[in-house]
């Protein structure tokens, strides 16, 4: 199994880490953006779907592969912002129900949860360390991908790309398929983060809080008196 896909994930953590220390409000931009991005590519493509087909009796063949695909990297890319912000929804009926010792040790047992499952799903052959006997992972199927050399179904290079780089007209599997490893490496760097944040106290959970709804009840007589 070749590691130079490792590497590059690591530096890649690094690369974000170092931003993170440096320009935390450029990096927050950023992930947002992509994601903005994401979002307005996938409902551009869809209403120019309708204009066309219902308007021109036409449209682009590509059009639902290419709104999967990015619908996935939406997916896939949200799970360590979602970390990151908080943003995931989940049960805390417990976690509000127990004395505050016991909901930060839950925290972070589901923050490191969170970290072995990515860990896992990235590669799993670190688990033949522990007697269990198997093998693969985003890393290892995304290096055979690239190997391979295959394409997708419909999205095709832009001719002038196909001219200049003598490429073959499908566009490679293995580009729109990197956001695994990356999106994992980031959910394995996210839930760590949030681990350390959990134990030095800067966040509560894991998970989204009830901040909103408890700024709500604090004002929501503010307005009666004016």
């Amino acid at each position: 199994m070749a590691y130079w896909p490792h590497i590059y994930l690591f530096i890649l953590i690094v690369i974000i880490w170092l931003l993170e220390r440096k320009f935390p409000k450029t990096v927050d931009r950023a992930e947002e953006s992509l994601l903005v991005i994401i979002i307005t590519a996938i409902m551009v493509v869809s209403f120019g779907q309708v204009v066309a087909r219902h308007g021109f009796n036409s449209g682009w063949s590509a059009a639902l592969e290419f709104n999967t695909l990015a619908f996935s990297w939406l997916i896939l890319l949200g799970m360590s912002y979602g970390i990151k912000t908080g943003l995931h929804i989940g049960v805390d009926i417990v976690l509000n129900a127990v004395p505050k010792p016991v909901t930060r040790i839950m925290a972070l047992i589901g923050a490191l949860g969170s970290m072995f499952y990515g860990l896992i799903l990235l590669d799993s052959t670190w688990l033949n360390m522990l007697g269990v006997d198997v093998r693969g992972g985003a890393i290892e199927y995304w290096a055979k991908m690239h190997k391979i050399g295959i394409g997708v179904e419909e999205i095709r290079y832009p001719e002038f790309m196909q001219e200049l780089f003598g490429l073959k007209p499908r566009l490679h599997r293995w580009i729109v398929l990197i956001v695994l490893p990356i999106s994992l490496a980031l959910l394995v760097y996210r839930s760590g983060q949030a681990f350390i944040d959990i134990y030095t106290g800067k966040r509560r959970m894991l998970i989204s809080g009830h901040e909103g709804q408890e700024l709500v009840e604090e004002n929501k007589d503010i307005l009666k008196d004016k």
